[in-house]
């Protein structure tokens, strides 16, 4: 049975057919093994999008008799610090292109895109599914198309601090760089871990 992958930008669902019907695609979304991810799609992409925080791009899969929300990512641009001492020397020749060094502080500080969101659908009706290995190839090609129209080599991500997803990321070519504190967390053990990837293009 042909199946077919489709990705659309949240900004242009809600225009094709209306915000509440997106809403209801949206609530379909179940990831019970990370709640935040869950809660960000159905509750804050739609006004994160139309404020341009940061846009989600929503994954369907469909074959002759079916189609499902079967994941989706957000893309942000955002303003990052690095330390100088947290990356190779070849990497911080390459980074230096693309930021503005600190001295004092031995930082680089570097406007780039953030995979601020990945997620598949686990919702157990769903009759059809999708890897996240797929989900995270899909975003990392939308963020070279971006950086084909403007500029760039780099992208980074913010996960969990968990062996499974930093696993994950490693496969696909990130580095770690740097570890923050959840926001509004007390717990300084609650943290992301944050990773890297040069676009060697």
């Amino acid at each position: 049975m042909t199946q077919q992958i489709k990705q659309i930008n949240i900004l242009d669902m809600m225009k094709l057919y209306g915000e509440d019907t997106c809403k209801t695609v949206l609530s379909t979304f179940m990831c019970p093994l990370n709640f935040d991810v869950e809660d960000f799609i159905r509750n804050k992409s739609i006004e994160f999008a139309k404020q341009r925080i940061a846009v989600t791009f929503l994954v369907f899969k469909e074959n002759e008799s079916s189609s499902a929300l079967v994941g989706y990512y957000t893309l942000a641009n955002k303003f990052v610090s690095i330390a100088g001492t947290h990356l190779s020397k070849t990497l911080q020749k390459r980074i230096a292109k693309f930021s503005q060094y600190d001295d004092t502080l031995d930082r680089f500080m570097v406007s780039m895109p953030l995979i601020a969101q990945l997620g598949r659908n686990f919702n157990p009706n769903l009759p059809l599914s999708i890897a996240g290995s797929d989900l995270l190839s899909m975003a990392l090609q939308r963020v070279l198309d971006v950086e084909y129209l403007i500029g760039g080599k780099t992208v980074y991500i913010e996960c969990n601090n968990q062996s499974k997803l930093f696993d994950f990321y490693s496969a696909a070519g990130f580095l770690a760089f740097d570890k923050r504190t959840k926001q509004g967390s007390i717990d300084e053990s609650d943290v992301l871990v944050q990773m890297l990837k040069y676009f060697n293009h």
